[in-house]
């Protein structure tokens, strides 16, 4: 029976140069009369220890249209040992999986130092908000988690070689809220009212009328005059207007102390 092995040997991209990927669509000749405002004459360096991974992500990025040569390795030197036949190195994208970034900040700041200015992108299995600040403090310039898609993946890329920072915008989000909780933990309020006295503390605060209240938090005014008289017993306020100073005094001296 005929061997198929040298027929695929010709035809497989990966058969004559398994680090390199370039666009599986265009012929040598029609990649070389792209025009130049369409082709990027760098080259996107992965750096993954898994090879089936890199070559899948190097293959789908060409695929859904990177317009730059891809070249894949499974570490710093495998890439030094032919780097003198790929493009200049226009952005690196470091996929770590599911290791923790503590496992590879020394790696991710020695890319960093050694591709500048060229941007490190790293691209991780978690979205975690304290683990992309740790990647980011490491010197790169751009966090691309797995659950993001290609054509997402490829902008992020984009706007790092522009100069830019990629996070994922679900990270901001979780981040905002981890802010805005540790701003209610650490009011002088917290633990001494519920969600609702507390809104309607910011009210009397604001020296706003009951009506005015019952219409902002979506109250009837007789239930926004139970929480007020709870408030003031709370305060040991025999009046709103004492309440209010109360407050201000203790809000003026928790900024005093910050």
């Amino acid at each position: 029976m005929a061997s198929f092995t040298p027929k695929l040997e010709n035809e497989l991209p990966f058969a004559q140069d398994q680090h390199r990927v370039t666009n599986p669509l265009q012929s040598g000749k029609e990649a070389e009369e792209q025009p130049l405002e369409k082709k990027d004459k760098r080259c996107l360096l992965i750096f993954d220890d898994r090879a089936l991974g890199r070559e899948c992500l190097a293959r789908t990025l060409v695929d859904h249209g990177l317009r730059m040569e891809v070249a894949a390795f499974g570490s710093i030197d495998e890439w030094q040992e032919t780097k003198g036949s790929y493009p200049d190195v226009g952005a690196v994208l470091l996929n770590i999986g599911a290791r923790k970034v503590g496992d590879v900040m020394a790696d991710i700041s020695k890319l960093a130092s050694q591709f500048n200015p060229a941007p490190v992108v790293v691209l991780s299995d978690s979205d975690d908000i304290a683990q992309i600040l740790q990647v980011l403090e490491s010197g790169a310039q751009g966090y691309i988690p797995a659950s993001v898609g290609v054509d997402v993946c490829i902008e992020a890329i984009a706007l790092a070689m522009a100069g830019g920072v990629f996070v994922p915008g679900s990270s901001l989000l979780a981040a905002r809220h981890l802010i805005e909780a540790e701003k209610r933990e650490t009011s002088p309020l917290a633990g001494m009212f519920t969600l609702r006295q507390a809104e309607v503390v910011e009210a009397l605060r604001r020296g706003k009328a009951n009506k005015i209240i019952g219409y902002e938090l979506n109250l009837r005014e007789s239930t926004v005059k139970v929480h007020v008289r709870n408030i003031m017993k709370k305060m040991k306020a025999t009046n709103r207007t004492e309440v209010a100073c109360k407050l201000n005094e203790l809000f003026s001296g928790d900024a005093r102390g910050s």
